[in-house]
């Protein structure tokens, strides 16, 4: 048995959707992953009349195809798709069988709009979370457009393949053989970096709104629900939905819930903020903002957004150490997120910059997997709860390096190694190592505002009680302010405050 029969019994319900037969290819070789794959296809055709499997020669062993009768969709599993990617295979099942897809008509449009061939590939960990976004996009593509393609690889069980193309992150997608984008990517960025655009004209004609929230995290989201009760005009321009909370894995804090993953809750919060009439602009970065008769908010592609009120909700991004080195191997042995590209990393070296809580949490997870990893720590202690320390210390195969000031990253195609100062002695120091993962905290998304508001010495928007900035009429929320905790629960109480804030300057003005 592939499945556990919890699994099993989710899987059941979900094949109980299917609205037309499907025909699986399966491509296996004498490996234990083969034997694996086709007993899982053994258990799903248990489950349902409507599945068939047949044998098939594809490019790549052990693989499967997922098609219509008749007809090659282009969705490729290679490996098999469980932990993380299980929601994929399932999402699959139900749309190759005729389940309609829960995108806007304006992205399926889009996506039937395109010509010409895309082969694209990409290289997954099965634990790696930002992973599934990336292939049922893709899949989606294969879907409704016959020139499109996609194989979904797990780098664990094709490890020279990987190695080969310099796969040192997750996910990786190639295009026709080359490479073309690493991590997260949504579907509209996609077919934005493919040359299918939408139209963006109406965004040059919008109406004034009474509050325009800027930033699709919590913040942003909670403002603009709390906004759009009031029965005011709102809207939402964002560059995607769930902000760093896409990038969090296990959240066990998020008070009423036991337990849930950042790409879900992104995925709740967007569904949320629909269920309200909230004009959405999606995929869209701001730029500069500026104080008229209206408060002006000018995009990247250079259309401006008038309110009389403007939430600033745009969060805060990875923090880097800023050395020689680090952006030019990101990627290529630099990392940020210790849970997609760690099971790149098995076996090899590793070194965790930061002593704090991520810090140390990396390193923990890391030393089950890779041969040896060395936390790097600028100050004379690490920050980290004193929990987490005594379960690093004990582990056989972590080295702690304090009062350690990173100096460069080193590599020639990929990282090979780290040189650091020693604070104590002033000495030198080098370290031979394969990857590289920088936590050092967040930095706020302020830099586009320059000195439109007041801001800390860390870029931080100051703000009042009630999200209130420097400038009458602009509030701030979340992550990009100067809130002391940077907890996604605060950042949804701050976004209502902000949103609550707003509603009662209109009333007043």
């Amino acid at each position: 048995m592939v499945l556990d029969p919890e699994i099993k019994a989710q899987l059941n319900q979900y094949l109980q959707l299917m609205e037309g037969d499907v025909l699986i290819k399966v491509s296996a070789a004498d490996d234990q992953v083969s034997k694996d794959m086709l007993a899982l296809m053994d258990e799903i055709v248990s489950m349902s009349s409507r599945i068939k499997v047949e044998k098939a020669e594809l490019a790549m062993k052990p693989s499967f195809s997922v098609n219509r009768p008749g007809e090659d969709t282009g969705i490729v599993f290679a490996g098999i798709p469980l932990g993380h990617e299980f929601t994929s295979f399932v999402l699959a099942l139900l749309q190759v069988s005729g389940r309609a897809p829960k995108v806007e008509q304006e992205v399926i449009d889009q996506i039937r709009s395109i010509r010409g061939e895309f082969k694209f590939e990409t290289f997954v960990s099965l634990s790696c979370h930002n992973c599934p976004d990336v292939v049922q996009a893709l899949n989606l593509m294969s879907l409704l457009s016959p020139g499109v393609s996609h194989t979904m690889i797990d780098g664990a069980v094709f490890k020279e393949e990987a190695e080969s193309r310099q796969v040192m992150a997750v996910p990786s997608v190639f295009l026709n053989g080359e490479f073309f984008s690493g991590g997260r990517i949504s579907i509209e960025e996609i077919l934005a970096k493919i040359g299918t655009n939408r139209d963006d004209s109406e965004l040059f004609n919008k109406e004034p709104f009474d509050v325009l929230v800027v930033g699709g995290g919590p913040a942003g989201a909670s403002a603009a629900i709390y906004a759009a009760r009031k029965g005011i005009r709102t809207g939402i321009v964002a560059e995607r939905f769930g902000g760093q909370v896409m990038d969090t894995v296990g959240i066990e804090n998020f008070i009423s819930l036991k337990y849930t993953e950042g790409p879900k809750l992104a995925a709740s919060l967007e569904e949320h903020v629909k269920e309200y009439n909230v004009d959405i602009m999606k995929l869209q970065q701001a730029k500069r903002i500026e104080k008229k008769d209206f408060i002006e908010v000018e995009l990247e592609n250079g259309a401006v957004l008038k309110s009389k009120t403007v939430i600033l909700s745009t969060g805060a991004r990875w923090r880097n150490i800023g050395v020689p080195g680090e952006a030019e191997f990101k990627n290529k042995g630099v990392a940020y997120c210790p849970h997609c590209d760690g099971p790149l990393f098995t076996g090899k070296r590793v070194a965790v910059i930061g002593g704090g809580n991520s810090g140390v949490e990396a390193a923990i997870d890391l030393a089950g997997i890779v041969s040896h990893v060395t936390v790097l720590e600028f100050h004379s202690e690490l920050k980290a709860d004193s929990v987490l320390q005594d379960r690093l210390y004990s582990l056989p195969n972590v080295t702690v390096l304090k009062n350690a000031q990173t100096k460069e990253i080193t590599g020639t195609d990929k990282v090979n190694g780290i040189t650091y100062i020693d604070r104590e002695s002033g000495e030198e120091k080098y370290i031979e190592l394969e990857g590289i993962f920088v936590q050092i905290g967040l930095v706020p998304n302020t830099d586009w505002l320059g000195d439109t508001v007041e801001r800390t010495r860390t870029g931080e928007i100051v703000v009042d009680s009630r999200g209130a900035t420097s400038v009458p009429g602009i509030f701030a929320a979340g992550d990009c302010t100067n809130s002391p905790y940077k907890q996604i629960i605060i950042s949804m109480g701050s976004g209502a405050t902000a949103a609550l804030g707003a509603f009662d300057y209109l009333i007043r003005n």
